[in-house]
């Protein structure tokens, strides 16, 4: 994990952000010793949102089948 001063953050706070993005989480230390952690916030949207499927399949559709191949098992 990346720890960097307050004024190297300042400075290139753009990049901070790319690497907290890329490597998960980047650490800030002031000069009274006080450390800040700058994390991406995790999406609320969908890993399957925007798919393309061959069929018009709604959610609902796909959340009744889930339940039913529960059932079965």
């Amino acid at each position: 994990m990346l720890v960097i001063t307050y004024s190297e953050a300042r400075q290139n706070f753009a990049s901070v952000l790319d690497k907290s993005k890329n490597e998960g989480a980047v650490l800030v230390k002031r000069a009274d010793g006080s450390v800040f952690r700058i994390s991406p916030e995790l999406s609320n949207e969908s890993p399957f949102a925007g798919i393309k499927t061959l069929f018009d399949i709604k959610g609902e559709d796909i959340l009744t089948a889930l339940r039913e191949s529960r059932e079965e098992n």
